[in-house]
């Protein structure tokens, strides 16, 4: 019985010690990223520092990344904004240092700040927003509608402007 419960102790001991981070109980590794454009109604897509498409969406939407991309790196995000009749655009959307990690000088120890926030990427954080500014309108990308009408159905005064062409 005194094992059982020396081991479950060393057990409870060994999980806390190696699951406690300041920023991983504090803070998160992934975290919710408002992505807007002007003009809204952008298709967007984001892709991480290895090229990968993790996300495709239309302004605006909320999107949900996580921050470490392995032990000690940080995640940085490309996210290219199209729109017809406007010219693409792209921003980045990179980590910094969360500051509950620091937190672990006082709360989590050494394994917090050398293991569990490193390798859970919970010592970086993201901003909360991500926006692209797609400009104005495109040179001769105007409205691309044609109707066609028969004359009868233009005005006196329409009818008068037509320039007949041979």
């Amino acid at each position: 019985m005194e094992a059982l419960r020396k081991l479950f102790t060393v057990t409870a001991l060994t999980t806390a010690l190696l699951t406690s981070g300041c920023a991983s109980i504090v803070g998160d590794s992934k975290y919710p990223v408002n992505v807007s454009s002007t003009p809204s109604g952008a298709n967007f897509t984001i892709t991480n520092k290895a090229g990968v498409v993790v996300h495709n969406g239309s302004t605006p939407n909320t999107v949900t990344l996580p921050s470490g991309r392995g032990y000690f790196k940080g995640e940085a995000y490309t996210i290219t904004f199209k729109k017809e009749g406007y010219a693409d655009t792209s921003t980045t959307l990179d980590t910094s240092m969360s500051g509950w990690y620091w937190g672990n000088i006082l709360l989590g120890g050494l394994i917090g700040m050398l293991v569990v926030d490193p390798l859970t990427g919970a010592m970086y954080k993201l901003p909360e927003d991500a926006a692209g500014n797609l400009g104005s309108p495109l040179a001769g990308e105007a409205a691309k509608n044609l109707t066609l009408l028969e004359i009868d159905q233009l005005s006196p005064g329409e009818r008068a402007s037509l320039v007949r062409i041979n």
